[in-house]
């Protein structure tokens, strides 16, 4: 099917939808946009910030067989780009196979989602490594050789996009290497210093998790199984110099219940939380596994090497199945483990001893955030500060920015005010930047007060001063999560000048 008749063919949604995941802030988008010099409501543009923030979103097409879930939404990527002063905005669906199979289909949702049983959709087959959903390619976002890369959480493609246009090129296949039968899952990690890209997938069957390096000339050097006791839900990694660092924590799905057809998460909080420390490119060296308390980890934010230990910091659930108080109303109850004042999410440090085998941990913070950002530079290194979200008590939207200093415990926050709700925020360093925090914020805002929505740059190392920048989008967007941030320097290294003229005129 043309990519260009997609956008004719999306509004299927009916008008009167009453679920709150597509509605207000989560209402889906239809159109795609393609807006020059975006008009600037506050502030300017700074001259010395240049590159492209990209945003991934779950915007569902088609309604649910039954249960919508928000992470069922298919994909639809965001484009900030800057130079020169200047600021252009662009949107596009990611153009699935499953998003041009549904439309083929008579705009009807053909796979079950995560909430829904596989046997109440049309077809149960699916792409990636759990053979039963939709591979939207819906979760994240990142850029790798210059091409940006949209990934699933549950295993699927890699979906190749233009990063000035969101056009699509096709899906990777690194040669003819990648890994089909398994899929690459969400929140692959490029490494700004090599060039590599790191991976991990899991599946239902055995063997239920690999790990892979992707090089700087885009080939498969490297793929390996890492053992688990059974099926898992891992949803990030991180790595160091020399390491990556993979999980098998305590929740995961019900082994009774999937014999049944049935995916239900339980946390067993008898069980410990699980890291595996893999050499980056394998060799003699064998996977070391480390036990710590018990919890489930959405994201990390960073991890580095410090003498015999691993330093390893993400975002600690206090509670990773929230019970149902009764209290609220029935949205509120469904989905109250979306929301991270239910799932109590604090920033949290491990040490992982690689000569005693010893697991150190310590709180950073008593503020409940999660969706954490560094500066890229800083990924596998000794690092000072991280910027994450605030959350809306009760709902799976964010309120505000804080600024964590790792160093001193030190917080700086920012609300973006009762009824607009932002996305995750990329680290922007400024051209001929010359400290960790010299640099820029970006993140995009739904406000529901104005009906519109904004691109926000603030001042990475004095957030609480507001934005320096606020730029209105074309539309009011949906609500979304991950988001990247690609310097222009290195995009202009891997696209002609051709390209990028074509992409965007500035």
């Amino acid at each position: 099917m043309d990519v260009e008749i997609v956008g004719r063919l999306l509004s299927t949604l009916p008008v009167d939808d009453d679920h709150p995941y597509r509605t207000g802030p989560w209402r889906p988008q239809t159109t795609e946009w393609l807006a020059d010099d975006l008009e600037v409501v506050e502030g300017e543009v700074p001259a010395d910030l240049d590159g492209i923030y990209l945003r991934n979103t779950e915007n569902p097409v088609h309604p649910a067989v039954k249960n919508y879930h928000p992470f069922d939404g298919d994909g639809m990527v965001h484009v900030v780009g800057f130079r020169d002063g200047k600021a252009f905005y662009r949107n596009r669906f990611v153009r699935t196979d499953g998003l041009f199979t549904e439309i083929e289909a008579g705009s009807s949702a053909q796979w079950a989602g995560i909430s829904e049983m596989p046997d109440w959709a049309p077809r149960q087959d699916g792409w990636g490594a759990r053979g039963r959903m939709k591979d939207a390619s819906s979760t994240d976002v990142i850029v790798h050789r210059g091409m940006a890369l949209t990934s699933f959480y549950q295993c699927g493609d890699l979906y190749r996009l233009d990063p000035y246009s969101a056009e699509p090129r096709g899906k990777e296949t690194w040669g003819g290497a990648f890994p089909a039968e398994w899929g690459v899952s969400a929140h692959p990690k490029v490494d700004d210093t090599t060039g590599e890209l790191l991976f991990f997938n899991y599946s239902k069957q055995a063997p239920y998790m690999h790990y892979g390096v992707v090089d700087a000339d885009n080939r498969l050097v490297h793929y390996t199984e890492v053992p688990l006791p059974g099926p898992r839900l891992p949803h990030d990694m991180a790595f160091t110099e020399n390491y990556a660092i993979l999980n098998d924590f305590p929740l995961f799905w019900q082994p009774e219940a999937l014999v049944q057809g049935a995916h239900i998460p339980r946390w067993h909080r008898d069980m410990p939380s699980r890291f595996a420390v893999v050499p980056r490119r394998g060799g003699a060296e064998p996977i070391r596994w480390f036990e710590a308390e018990s919890t489930y980890v959405l994201h990390f934010t960073n991890a580095y090497e410090d003498g015999d230990e691993i330093v390893l910091d993400g975002f600690f659930q206090g509670d990773p199945e929230p019970a149902d108080t009764g209290t609220g109303d029935k949205w509120t109850r469904a989905f109250r483990f979306l929301a991270l004042d239910r799932l109590q999410t604090r920033l949290h440090r491990w040490r992982l001893n690689l000569v005693t085998g010893q697991v150190k941990e310590e709180r950073l913070t008593d503020t409940i955030t999660e969706f954490g950002m560094i500066n890229s530079a800083h990924a596998g290194k000794p690092y000072r500060y991280a910027w994450a979200a605030t959350g809306k008590p009760s709902w799976f939207l964010f309120d505000g920015l804080v600024r964590h200093d790792l160093l001193t415990g030190t917080e700086e926050r920012i609300s973006f005010g009762e009824g607009v709700y932002g996305s995750e925020t990329a680290m922007a360093p400024r051209v001929g930047s010359t400290g960790e925090d010299d640099g820029y914020l970006i993140t995009l805002t739904t406000d529901m007060n104005a009906d519109a929505s904004y691109c926000l740059v603030l001042d990475a190392a004095r957030v609480a001063d507001g934005p320096v920048c606020k730029l209105k989008l074309p539309e009011r967007i949906s609500s979304g999560t991950h988001s990247t941030w690609a310097d222009g320097a290195e995009l202009r290294r891997w696209h002609t000048a051709d390209t990028a003229a074509q992409a965007i005129d500035l």
